[in-house]
């Protein structure tokens, strides 16, 4: 719904309603409007309505489309001429990628050598000239950078940039549009692009008619930069530690983006790994959507209480786009963070049914045998012991307490792996 009159002057720095809305109009070449479905699970473990802004089933599989597609699109002719250039790990490159074939401009991506290959080859696809350099995406960035000043190519930010901002700032005038009445919106944070442009977008809307929505942003544990720079008062950089959240892995925050959320957002939390890998299984089952790590942050802060609750409440489903195998990895982490995948280290007499005896104890507690390793090697082993290696399912934390229980009532010493 576009706003008749002029609202040119902003209380944010930024972006203007106005500005938003003429994003809005541009993107909508390009980006569809995302689904929203109400999550009865996660409403009744929030206690409040929680509506899903899935994101992840947007063109290219995230949201990314909207800023890149608005930035190219306000590229003049002579810069057109001398095409782009963009760094990035997955999500802004297949988004500049695609941007720039439908505006029929030449794209130049710089990814990390070690890049999913399912990402190398979607970014590929669009039809852009994909350039390996760099080990970690710093690297990539500034190999990039160097190609922009050698070449002519008009680098693209991923996040830093008000035609960026204003154009993922339309995914929250969507929200508004489904939700008039929302109460909170939760956005996962990187460097700041989506979250900047949406708070902005949705409290400058919901000022028109004299109403407040709160705003949290979430951010992975091992990569929150917006904490110590809102406390510094300034962007400040991290040291990254490892995180499956690569989407949301960023060092320092945008100089716009920070003065924004600085503004325009009410809470920032953190959460887990852990508590990223529970989110991604519980939206497969239950949603039947594939999300990434940190397109899952947002439920992953309901999962974990760090959101309290008040009024309906939506989370964006931020992208969709992650390699199977890491897929793989991190489902088998969100069942053991839920106490329902067990893995456990018995040492066993070598001695003829042990092994039985262990399946037999199992199976009296209705735990399911997924996979096991019986060896005679190891370090540390008695002659006379063996090593028995053993993953079961399991159906929460009080089945995985009775799992452990009987092997210890039956005189055994299981070692379990994540104690």
């Amino acid at each position: 719904m576009a706003i008749a009159t002029d609202h040119t002057r902003t209380p944010f720095a930024g972006p203007s309603l106005d500005e938003f809305e003429a994003a809005r109009a541009i993107v909508a070449h390009v980006a569809q409007p995302t689904p929203m479905e109400t999550s009865r699970f996660l409403s009744d473990v929030f206690g409040a309505p929680v509506i899903l802004k899935c994101e992840n089933l947007q063109r290219t599989g995230s949201y990314k489309i909207r800023g890149a597609y608005n930035r190219l699109s306000k590229l003049s002719a002579e810069e057109r001429a001398r095409g782009v250039v963009a760094a990035s790990a997955g999500n802004h490159a297949q988004g500049v990628a695609f941007a720039a074939r439908e505006l029929g401009i030449h794209a130049t991506i710089f990814m990390p050598v070690g890049v999913a290959i399912p990402k190398f080859q979607a970014t590929r696809a669009y039809g852009a000239d994909v350039v390996l350099s760099g080990s970690v995406v710093d690297e990539t960035l500034e190999a990039a950078a160097d190609f922009a000043a050698e070449t002519g190519a008009v680098l693209i930010p991923p996040f830093d940039h008000p035609d960026v901002i204003a154009g993922q700032g339309t995914l929250g005038l969507e929200i508004l549009d489904e939700v008039p009445d929302v109460a909170t919106v939760i956005v996962p944070i990187g460097g700041g692009g989506l979250i900047s442009g949406v708070a902005s977008a949705i409290k400058q809307r919901a000022a028109l008619s004299g109403r407040t929505v709160r705003i949290i942003g979430v951010q992975a544990a091992n990569a929150a930069a917006y904490p110590p720079s809102l406390a510094a008062g300034a962007p400040t950089e991290i040291s990254l530690t490892g995180t499956i959240a690569d989407g949301i892995a960023v060092r320092r925050p945008g100089a716009l983006n920070f003065e924004i959320v600085r503004e325009a957002v009410d809470e920032i939390v953190t959460v887990s790994e852990d508590d990223m890998a529970r989110a991604m299984v519980l939206l497969l089952e239950r949603a039947k959507l594939v999300v990434e790590p940190a397109g899952a942050a947002g439920v992953a802060a309901i999962l974990a209480g760090s959101v309290t609750a008040d009024g309906k409440t939506v989370a964006i489903l931020s992208g969709g786009n992650i390699d199977p195998l890491l897929m793989q990895r991190v489902i088998s982490q969100g069942l053991a963070a839920s106490d329902r995948y067990l893995k456990l280290t018995i040492m066993l007499p070598d001695r003829p049914g042990q092994l039985a005896r262990i399946a037999e104890i199992l199976a009296g507690v209705n735990a399911n045998v997924v996979e096991v390793l019986h060896t005679r090697h190891g370090r540390g082993m008695q002659l006379s012991q063996v090593e028995l290696d053993v993953s079961v399912e399991t159906r929460g934390t009080d089945h995985r307490r009775q799992v452990i229980d009987a092997l210890r009532a039956a005189g055994y010493d299981p070692v379990v792996d994540d104690e």
